[in-house]
Formats: structure tokens, sequence, C-alpha cells
């Protein structure tokens, strides 16, 4: 970046002038007033040359302003919450004479720490000077650094100009996440490749579409048939895998949640929204992110799914910058999104709630319908700023995680300061449990139905 226009020309300049300057300035206009008046010539002298030491400085560093150019470089530039990153300044001196004193000056906002400053000695004709400071941040966001301000002195410190670079830099701090054990959760599914393997299974070698012979292919995998019917080299197809689809639905409903700050019921749920897209993105699915007022991360994979035609660090690097600035819906309930998963084949969901009543309560109910297997994390509002839960709260809580169980639904609970992890694990073993339970009543219902047909 190279720095600004000159926003107020030669008299911007002169209100550079230091208080030394102004002395000086003002000690000659003085001392020409005087020779004037007395007649005394050498005074004049002595006046003319103390007015024109600041102006002269004045028209050196006015001519010389736009020869520093710099840089900035964030490392890295997508960071957790809580962590530190690292901002790299670099100032090059892109002019033939040596540059005075400088003094480095960063905007940052005030949430990222102080605001950094620097000050550079002589940096020779060609040199380049580079410092470095850290900020961190306990909120998420995208934060603007920038722009850099380069204040510019003269030898005699007669003159001080500050110029700003144009350009600015962002650092996107996104939510935390957490590790999180590989369970398998009701509904789950393999991620890759074996509804592919069992469709080719039951429709056999002929149903294969082949294709023509590519170099470095290999021969084992040409298909005669074919290569007779169309007169050249024809191929199987490789198996295409087939991802497994998870969508992660986060609830962003103001009224759901009471509470501000990093240790709130919201940014816990956005916390766990995180995690979970990072984890079933590593387990190779492709995964979704909804929140309650049907809006997902644009631009992605087919069906708005990330994963399935991205790399899966490229995915999850945009589902954590749209969690990075997430923030509450004004809506009051969920329809939206049932709207969305009604459409079906929406694979394994996992939901993040606020505070739900009847309504809403029954509306998420019908959400497991559409889906292959739906996991919630329920999060008692009250119990999260009071600190502990009352009876009353507890126990609507637990009638609202009832109601979500009879649906089908593993509904977990969580208390102000759950661990992810751990809550992740008893959700896996109430699915284990409810598909155990399933399959048994399944499996009595057919022994019984063939028994009548013996």
């Amino acid at each position: 970046m190279n720095d600004g226009d000159d926003k107020g020309g030669l008299r911007a300049a002169l209100g550079g002038l230091t208080t030394r300057g102004r002395s000086f300035l003002a000690a000659g206009i003085a001392a020409a007033v005087c020779a004037y008046v007395l007649g005394q010539g050498d005074l004049l002298r002595v006046g003319l040359l103390l007015a024109t030491l600041p102006l002269v400085c004045v028209a050196v560093l006015f001519r010389t302003r736009y020869r520093v150019a710099g840089t900035r470089r964030l490392s890295p530039s997508r960071v957790p919450a809580g962590t530190e990153a690292r901002v790299h300044l670099r100032m090059e001196n892109v002019s033939r004479l040596p540059t005075g004193l400088l003094m480095l000056q960063d905007r940052v906002p005030y949430v990222l720490g102080p605001r950094p400053r620097f000050v550079l000695d002589r940096v020779e004709a060609g040199g380049r000077r580079e410092v470095s400071y850290r900020v961190r941040s306990d909120l998420r966001g995208r934060y603007p650094l920038g722009p850099l301000q380069l204040q510019l002195s003269d030898p005699f410190g007669m003159c001080e100009l500050t110029r700003s670079f144009s350009a600015y830099d962002t650092l996107v701090v996104i939510p935390r996440t957490q590790p999180l054990p590989p369970v398998r959760l009701a509904g789950e599914a393999s991620g890759y490749g074996e509804g592919r393997q069992r469709a080719l299974a039951l429709a056999g070698e002929d149903d294969l579409i082949p294709r023509g012979y590519r170099h470095g292919d290999d021969l084992r995998r040409v298909h005669w048939r074919s290569t007779a019917r169309y007169g050249e080299l024809m191929v199987r197809r490789e198996e295409q895998p087939q991802r497994a689809r998870c969508t992660v639905l986060l609830d962003t409903r103001r009224i759901a949640y009471q509470g501000t700050g990093p240790d709130s019921a919201f940014e816990w749920a956005v916390s766990g929204a995180a995690s979970a897209l990072v984890h079933m993105l590593e387990r190779g699915f492709a995964v979704r992110l909804l929140t309650d007022d049907g809006s997902s991360v644009p631009g992605e994979g087919e069906g708005g799914f990330a994963g399935s035609t991205h790399e899966s660090a490229d995915s999850a690097g945009l589902m954590m910058d749209t969690l990075a600035v997430v923030d509450h819906s004004d809506g009051g309930g969920l329809s939206r999104a049932y709207d969305v998963l009604r459409g079906g084949n929406q694979g394994l969901l996992v939901a993040f709630f606020g505070d739900l009543d009847e309504e809403q309560a029954a509306v998420a109910a019908r959400m497991r319908q559409r889906s292959g297997g739906a996991v919630a994390f329920v999060l008692d509002s009250d119990a999260w700023v009071q600190g502990e839960s009352h009876g009353a709260a507890l126990a609507g809580a637990e009638e609202r995680l009832r109601l979500l169980r009879e649906s089908g639904w593993t509904a977990v609970l969580v208390q102000p300061g759950a661990d992810l992890a751990e809550l992740w694990q008893l959700a896996g073993q109430q699915s284990t449990v409810t598909q155990s339970a399933l399959s048994g009543g399944a499996t009595g219902g057919t022994t019984g139905f063939t028994g009548g047909w013996s």
C-alpha cells in the first residue's frame, strides 16, 4: 500500500509544525518586525533565518511524503476466540534520500488491545524495517486493521506530518471449537460409498455406464462388451464416492437466549455448532449450516451442503466465517428452518436450541420426521443467567425434552459450563439405546408377521 492522497495540501503541512517549529517561526516574525521598527539590518537577517528554517523543513517533508511504502501481513488471518494473532508491518524507504525519525501507528479496534506505536530511527535510502505486534479478542467477529498511519519528522524536529495508508486488512475471529469423540449417532451412516456400492451390487456390472479410454487408465477396467459395441476402447467408470449428509441447525432467536458475553448461552451454542461442523466434515460428511431464519452459507455444493464439491478445509473456513459474525435474529419461531428441512433427504440433523416453548417444540418435533436422525442440544437459558437450574424452569425444560424424545430426537439438556465433548458422548450413548430399542421392536414385529403367515 502506498501513502494516501494529500488531504490538505500545503496548509495541512503547515499545520504539522511542532511546538519548536512554531516557536522558531514566531521568533523570526517578531525579530523581523523589531528590525523594521528599529532599523536594524542584522536583526532582520536573524529573523529571516529563524522564520525560514521551519518553512524549509515543511517544504522538504511535503515533497518527500510519498516516498515511503508499507505492507501488513496477518499470521494467521483467521483465529479462534481467545487466541493471539501476530501482525507484521514492513516499511520501506523507496526514495534516494534517508528519512528522519518515523513514528508508525496502526489503527485497531479496542477489543483487540491498545493501539500499537513504533518509533523507527533513520531509514537509509532503499532500506526497510520490520516490526510486529500481537492482537487478541475473546469475542468473535470481523475486525478491520488499519489504515496504517505514518508520522514523518525532519532532523530538526520542526515539523511532523501524519499520513494514512489507504489499505487495511481484516482479522476474522471465529468461535472456539472443541475436538469431539468419534461416536455413532442415531441415523448416522458412514461418510463414503456404502450406498453407491450397494446400488452397484444390485444393478450388476452391465448397468454401468462406460466411458472412452484415456491415457493412463488401468487396462483391467476395460469393458469389452462396450468396446465391441462402439468400436473403441471403453472402460468402466470409477466408483463415485457418495458422502453422507449432515445439517447443523443453530437457533439464533433473540427471545431464546438471555445474557451476553463470551460465557453466555448463545456463545456456547455458536461454539457448539462450529465444533459439530468441523467434526462432521473431518468424518467425511457433506455438511450444511442452517439457522432458524432458513438461511445457510451461500455458494456451497449441491443443495447447500459443503464438502461435497469443496475440500473440507475450505468448506469449514467458509462456514466459520459465517459463524464469526452470526447474531441474534428477531424471529420468534423455527418455521422457516422447518420449511427448508421439509424437502427431505437431509441426512443427520444436529441442532442447538435455545429456550423452546410448547409451540416451537412441536415445530422441532416435526423436523425429526424429515431427517434420517436427529440430535438436539437444548440450552436452559434461565440456568445460564442465574447460575443454577430452578425447579419451575428445570421442569419446563424437561417437558420440552420429553416432547422431542417422543418424536424421535436424541435430546440432551445443556447446563451452564457444560463440556460439549461429554454431552456429545452422552448423545451417542442415548442414540445407541434408542436405536437398539427401535431395532428390537422392529424385529419382534417382523417375527410375529412371519409367524402369522406360516
